[in-house]
């Protein structure tokens, strides 16, 4: 199955069927056709392994773990990470490439996924035995596969809550529970001709002409919006609750510390780390960057947007 995920080409190969099953989020990003051009273009190609529960047929085209990350590799424990969702065990190859064991909240083991140093190639093992819990599995490997095979190519994945107003998007950014969620929901609600287009975790590319374009994405936390659209980048607001309503500047430095902490990144990779900090560079030096301090009002939404478009 080919995908379009922030103008980028992924590709699974498992049956369709199944993907549609375990991946209903990813369906608006389907491409019709799928042709070697597709291959060629693909930033990532994920090898789905048959899981004997589901009693579901292999893929035709299936490589092995071992094909992707070397076979007699050595490997080495680099770190476990708790990704909100439960534990990630992150290990690396001497060739670069790596392994993640991701396991649920529980922490039962969910998934595993090899990938090549670049993550231009990957391959995930279904350990859930349950759908539910296979789904999960899958989104997880693949977010994480899409995150770092994209990162060479100006792109992140933004835990953001975004709205669409006067043809720009806005993405608002803050720690959960601080109140992303609600500041969308107040522009819904207080200004005409806004729509939603991702409530968690957006995509923003650097594009050649050396503007951010903002994309919506097949993940979007608990609000099921799940919209293939593009959207110049108009601003970024960082949320912070207050007894009043009222914006102040970001500088550049304090803008790039909150987008570093608010994107997916892996600092102990020097290069993919490189690569996302020359993309958060770029979009604060082309972007406006303000902090919204505001109550849950709705007033907030109209002091938000006097304080973008004066």
């Amino acid at each position: 199955m080919t995908y379009s995920i922030g103008g980028h080409i992924i590709i699974i190969h498992a049956p369709g069927q199944l993907l549609r099953q375990l991946l209903p989020s990813f369906t608006p990003f389907i491409v019709d056709t799928h042709d070697e051009a597709h291959e060629a273009q693909a930033t990532m190609q994920l090898y789905l392994d048959n899981n004997p529960a589901t009693d579901r047929a292999a893929s035709h085209k299936v490589n092995t773990a071992a094909e992707v990350a070397g076979e007699d590799e050595a490997k080495r424990f680099v770190r476990d990470v708790d990704t909100g969702n439960g534990i990630t065990r992150v290990e690396r190859y001497n060739n670069g490439a790596y392994r993640f064991l991701i396991h649920s909240i529980e922490g039962k083991e969910c998934a595993l996924l090899t990938s090549s140093a670049d993550f231009a190639q990957c391959h995930c093992t279904i350990l859930a035995d349950t759908e539910i819990w296979q789904s999960f599995a899958l989104n997880n490997a693949m977010m994480l596969a899409y995150a770092f095979s994209t990162a060479s190519q100006d792109t992140l994945l933004l835990h953001a809550s975004v709205v669409r107003y006067q043809g720009k998007a806005y993405a608002f950014t803050a720690p959960s529970g601080t109140g992303k969620s609600t500041q969308v929901a107040n522009w819904l609600r207080a200004i005409d001709g806004c729509d939603l287009i991702n409530d968690d975790n957006p995509i923003i590319r650097m594009m050649p002409d050396g503007k951010p374009m903002l994309y919506g994405s097949p993940w979007s936390g608990k609000t099921p919006c799940y919209r293939n659209v593009e959207t110049p980048l108009g601003a970024i607001i960082k949320i912070e609750r207050a007894d009043s309503d009222y914006t102040t500047p970001l500088s550049p430095l304090k803008a790039f510390s909150i987008l570093i902490t608010s994107c997916s990144s892996m600092k102990w990779d020097e290069e993919i780390h490189d690569r996302t900090c020359q993309t958060i560079s770029a979009i604060v030096g082309s972007t406006k960057m303000m902090t919204l301090h505001c109550t849950p009002n709705t007033s907030s939404a109209i002091v938000c947007k006097d304080a973008l478009y004066t």
